[in-house]
């Protein structure tokens, strides 16, 4: 049987996840609170956030919070700090459903941003003053390999996600004099229930074969793991890098 490592210095950090109810943001939640930290999360899955809490036990904080919306958003991770402060902002939520460039408007491509880079910011934003009055903290924003791929069939998304790359090197370099690390974590195809439903076929499985190093299919697990080396002082010496957990796909 597998192990897997245990930080010591996650044990009562209080950790704010989006988009946490399902898909790789489920798996962060349940590993974040298995290493005893405080997990909060937001997300607009009612059902399956509280199938989440029952499931871990129930000992974790939720809101729900349209990412769009981003007051809704600076209150929910208000209301989570209390009168405290975050240690660990994973900025996960993210939506990549497949488009056509010229299926693009103005509405679209604006909502695509707002989906998949604007929460991303104004999240970072929000818990920075906290952080540096605590004396650091780790801030986790998820990117994609779409980018290096140049993935032809969501060009909005890829574009979100460049600009998620820029903005961890310029957040990393803003908030380092304050001891806050910012690093963008890269997942390859990951197979969660979402991309199995929508995407994986006999095709797909082939491009597995055909385009990652290592045969096994990737799993939401094997990014929340990274995710925790990258919030855990075990990294501390890590910012405005990017980790790709791809397989070797690119």
């Amino acid at each position: 049987m597998t192990s897997f490592a245990h930080y010591p210095s996650l044990v009562g950090k209080s950790v704010f996840i989006t988009g946490g109810a399902s898909g790789i943001g489920a798996s962060m939640v349940t590993h974040f609170a298995g290493q005893g930290a405080r997990v909060g999360f937001v997300d607009i899955d009612d059902a399956a956030a509280h199938a989440l809490i029952a499931a871990t036990g129930g000992d974790l904080t939720y809101h729900y919070c349209d990412l769009r919306e981003i007051e809704a958003l600076q209150s929910a991770i208000a209301a989570f700090a209390g009168s405290g402060h975050i240690d660990v902002l994973v900025n996960n939520a993210g939506n990549d459903d497949r488009h056509d460039a010229d299926a693009i408007d103005v509405a679209y491509w604006d909502e695509r941003m707002n989906v998949n880079l604007r929460p991303q910011f104004f999240a970072a934003q929000a818990v920075r003053r906290g952080m540096a009055a605590a004396g650091g903290g780790s801030i986790v924003n998820l990117g994609s390999i779409v980018v290096q791929m140049g993935a032809a069939d969501a060009p909005a998304y890829v574009a979100a996600k460049g600009a998620v790359y820029a903005l961890t090197r310029a957040l990393a370099r803003q908030f380092g004099g304050d001891r806050i690390r910012v690093n963008c974590l890269v997942p390859g195809w990951i197979m969660t229930e979402r991309q199995r439903r929508l995407w994986l076929d006999e095709a797909g499985k082939q491009r597995i074969r055909e385009r990652q190093c290592l045969p096994e299919e990737l799993v939401p697990e094997d990014v929340a793991r990274m995710a925790l080396f990258l919030a855990a002082d075990d990294s501390r010496h890590c910012t405005g890098q990017s980790f790709i957990v791809d397989g070797g796909w690119v």
